[in-house]
């Protein structure tokens, strides 16, 4: 019998803006379009995990648990930011639901107990979504 799947969601809002500062205003303006200017989205987090029912509640995970792992150290960080100037993570890096989906993973994974972290799937927008299922998928 395999095991189950557990998603819970979450919401959050940041803004962001793409672009290089040692490129020129117009090259940031070819490549990123729209985007190189400060906007922002309401984002929808998914967060899947897996792992073995525990026999005496009939649960995976401690949802309390996961709920304050992901408050504290995503929603927390990331709710009313702008991404790339206030989460240093992001410090050399594109603030793209990509790398966004990476960050979510090594804040949730880390701390993570009593369950195994399966995929997180980050929508942007509501016909953009990513999913990642940990560095070590292909």
């Amino acid at each position: 019998m395999s095991n189950p799947y557990l998603t819970k969601i979450f919401y959050f809002n940041a803004a962001h803006q793409y672009g290089h500062e040692d490129w020129t205003e117009q090259k940031n303006q070819e490549v990123f379009g729209p985007d190189a200017k400060v906007h922002g989205h309401n984002y929808t987090l998914e967060v899947m995990v897996t792992g073995e029912l525990n026999p005496d509640t009939g649960f995976l995970v401690d949802l309390g648990h996961l709920k304050q792992i992901v408050e504290t150290h995503v929603i927390g960080i990331l709710d009313h930011s702008q991404i790339e100037k206030e989460v240093d993570w992001f410090s050399g890096k594109q603030p793209s639901t990509e790398n966004l989906v990476q960050f979510i993973w090594e804040q949730i994974n880390s701390r993570l107990e009593g369950a195994t972290l399966h995929r997180i799937r980050l929508r942007e927008t509501p016909t953009i979504f990513t999913d990642y299922y940990g560095p070590n998928s292909k």
